[in-house]
């Protein structure tokens, strides 16, 4: 019987290169944070600038331009501190659009002008960082070199580096973190675009609808009611005439129920009803013209179903991103996963084909599915670079 032995731990040189190599980022961190803080400092010249020229009105308009130039220079600040920390920070700003008069009220009284000139001054103090982190790497190289390639022990001034460079990403995370009162304004922004969105897309459902029941159900009843009438009158004097004509109003029964059930499958599918989510989507799976595999995380428990609505929506998702795979891919097999989370409902289709699905283009469908997954408050991710794989990812938040 092997017994495994426990892993050694990292000591000597190469805890030391670890080390080094820690607080080499942490130290490229804190140069670009200066670099940036240095441009800060040049910057208090265009406020000057836009401060006088807003006081005398006639240079008015330079006000909103310098608000966004801040946001530029914010955005810049997020996306270092995000390569460090590994955590987003999010943006909430209200578009400076409209006639000058407009576009200096947002400029003024949007929070997140507040915010970015909070983090502006507060980075004028802290931005320097540097300069206490270089001090510290020929203390660092000997003490530790020593410390840790003789000693073999935990490195004591190089993790210095390190928190220094925490420490600044941190302070920048909370000063350029969005306020609540932008955040709401944000969301309620949002949430108005995606209602318009819902609100056009179910329009363009109800046209739809409506257009497949007057060329197709009702101009079927229509013929048929017409040879159930000449059926009628002809009755008496030829009754094999009568029987032709009956005949073909049967068929046009026939025709007509396949017209409603095929609208009512537009409207809410009966199979998702029979056999639920996991059965609709197998069952496009058999018949998409394409090798799928379904894989099913969480939901197949007795009892496990999601809103109505959310299997609708996912439902017609799945359906949609399989019948652009069978058309435009060019592959001959593709894969889909529902997963259940904790707060919703996951469905990622991948297809092995070409790639380089263009959004824009009017049939590719992925609008409509971005107007119905909006409506209930998910999102679409489409990743489809040139060459393949195509992965469409919808996410629909719900409750179990």
């Amino acid at each position: 019987m092997t017994v495994a032995q426990p892993a050694r731990p990292v000591t000597g040189p190469a805890r030391t290169g670890r080390e080094l190599r820690q607080a080499g980022r942490a130290t490229l961190h804190l140069f670009v944070a200066a670099l940036l803080a240095f441009g800060l400092y040049l910057f208090i010249t265009v406020l000057l600038i836009t401060a006088i020229a807003t006081v005398s009105v006639v240079g008015a308009w330079l006000l909103p331009e310098t608000v966004l130039l801040i946001r530029r220079i914010a955005g810049a600040k997020r996306a270092l501190v995000a390569a460090w920390t590994g955590r987003a920070i999010p943006e909430a700003y209200e578009p400076v659009t409209g006639p000058l008069r407009e576009r200096l009220r947002i400029a003024v009284r949007d929070p997140g002008t507040l915010t970015d000139l909070r983090w502006m001054a507060a980075s004028y103090v802290y931005g320097a960082m540097l300069a206490l982190a270089l001090p510290l790497w020929p203390l660092g190289l000997v003490v530790d070199g020593v410390w840790c390639g003789l000693g073999r022990r935990e490195a004591l001034v190089l993790p210095l580096i390190t928190r220094l460079a925490d420490v600044e990403a941190g302070w920048s995370e909370t000063l350029l973190k969005p306020s609540p009162k932008a955040r709401l304004a944000a969301r309620v922004e949002e949430l108005a675009a995606t209602r318009t969105d819902a609100i056009a897309a179910h329009g363009a459902e109800l046209r739809r609808i409506e257009r497949d029941l007057h060329d197709g159900a009702q101009a079927r009843l229509v013929a048929l009611s017409m040879r159930i009438g000449l059926a009628v009158r002809a009755y008496d004097r030829d009754p094999q005439a009568a029987h032709r004509l009956l005949a073909d109003a049967q068929d046009q029964a026939e025709e007509a129920l396949t017209e409603l059930r095929h609208v009512v499958r537009g409207i809410h599918p009966p199979i998702l009803t029979d056999r639920g989510m996991v059965g609709a989507v197998r069952a496009l799976a058999a018949v998409s013209g394409l090798e799928v595999t379904v894989r099913v995380d969480g939901l197949e428990g007795e009892g496990v179903r999601a809103p109505a609505a959310v299997e609708a929506a996912t439902y017609f998702a799945v359906a949609e991103a399989l019948t652009n795979a069978a058309k435009y891919s060019g592959a001959d097999r593709a894969s889909v996963v529902l997963e259940r989370l904790r707060t919703g409902l996951r469905a990622v289709v991948r297809d092995e084909g070409v790639g380089g699905t263009d959004e824009s283009g009017g049939g590719s469908g992925l609008l409509g599915i971005r107007r119905r997954v909006a409506a209930l408050d998910g999102s679409v991710t489409v990743t489809s670079p040139v060459g393949g794989p195509t992965v469409i990812e919808v996410e629909l938040p719900c409750v179990w």
